[in-house]
């Protein structure tokens, strides 16, 4: 069985990273010989979840025809968010819990999605119905994943399974999940150290919405003064970037972890459908998002409805 490459969307958060590394760990012991990789660096707050748990960083890549021809994706599936050159490889496996969106394959594949807070709590059940044991360190990464989706399981798209599956790896990883999330949320809010142009692609992707290409971040915080106080050089970054991909909408989404609340910076045009979206106007390219804090459950669809 010739190797396949395993991996989450590019800009990668903690669930693209560790989904990738679950998900090769079980076809592994399935009888499949795969690595996981990743298609960018780990963010401030996956850097500290692998070092929390002593886990090696995994290999990024920029390409993937050039070392197999098959690969397996998780956390992702629309192909603007995935390696630069998907669309000549062969993909066996998908493993989401987003949208199904600009994804076609010419052979038939095992494509798993379902409407959870994280893709990692979709391959705990896997290991279960596989009769797979989750050792401890993996676990530990696994449960990480759980936490940055949900944000310690107070987003919306939390389900039941989620929080079933957080009690399952914490006992496994022999961890108090709470005490830890806290710890882990606020070492992934660290701006101060980031540059605005780091900070606009730490957690972005890309969407094609009524026929405009959308870019979406998110950026986690403590305070909305550590990035209000950045705006302009931020709004700068965003203008730039746009112009030099081609993205008609970029917002970053910044989201107090520890109210649930979020403010919106917004950049292109149609910016109208954005005030139609959330039914507030724009101050300052600014919108206020009161109990917001999912960008696949509360930001996407009412975006996608406004535009088309």
């Amino acid at each position: 069985m010739s190797k396949e490459l395993v991996f989450g969307h590019q800009s990668p958060d903690t669930d693209a990273i560790v989904a990738a590394k679950a998900f090769s760990y079980l076809q592994n012991k399935l009888g499949y010989d795969t690595e996981a990789v990743a298609l960018g660096e780990p963010n401030s707050e996956t850097a500290f979840v692998l070092n929390y748990f002593d886990e090696p960083t995994p290999r990024i890549i920029k390409t993937a025809k050039n070392e197999v021809d098959s690969v397996m994706l998780v956390d992702h599936n629309e192909f603007q968010q995935s390696v630069s050159d998907i669309k000549d490889l062969t993909i066996t496996h998908v493993v989401d819990h987003h949208r199904i969106s600009n994804f076609q394959t010419d052979q038939p594949l095992y494509y798993r999605a379902e409407p959870v807070g994280c893709c990692s709590t979709i391959i705990v059940k896997m290991f279960d119905e596989n009769k797979v044991e989750i050792p401890a360190q993996l676990a530990g990464l696994m449960l990480s994943a759980i936490i940055s989706d949900t944000l310690l399981l107070k987003s919306p798209t939390t389900t039941e399974e989620d929080k079933i599956a957080v009690k399952t790896l914490a006992e496994i990883a022999d961890i108090d999940y709470e005490k830890y999330g806290i710890e882990m949320l606020k070492a992934g809010t660290n701006v101060s150290a980031k540059s605005d142009q780091e900070l606009i692609d730490q957690d972005a992707k890309s969407f094609t919405m009524g026929g405009k290409s959308v870019r979406i971040d998110q950026i986690n915080v403590v305070e909305f003064s550590e990035i209000d106080k950045r705006q302009d050089d931020i709004k700068k970054a965003m203008k730039a970037e746009a112009a030099d991909k081609g993205y008609d909408l970029f917002l970053v989404l910044i989201t107090n972890v520890l109210n649930s609340d979020s403010k919106m910076i917004v950049v292109g045009e149609p910016a109208s459908a954005v005030e139609k979206a959330f039914n507030s106007k724009l101050a300052n390219d600014t919108l206020s998002l009161p109990g917001v804090v999912s960008r696949k459950k509360q930001v996407v669809p009412p975006l996608n409805d406004a535009l088309d």
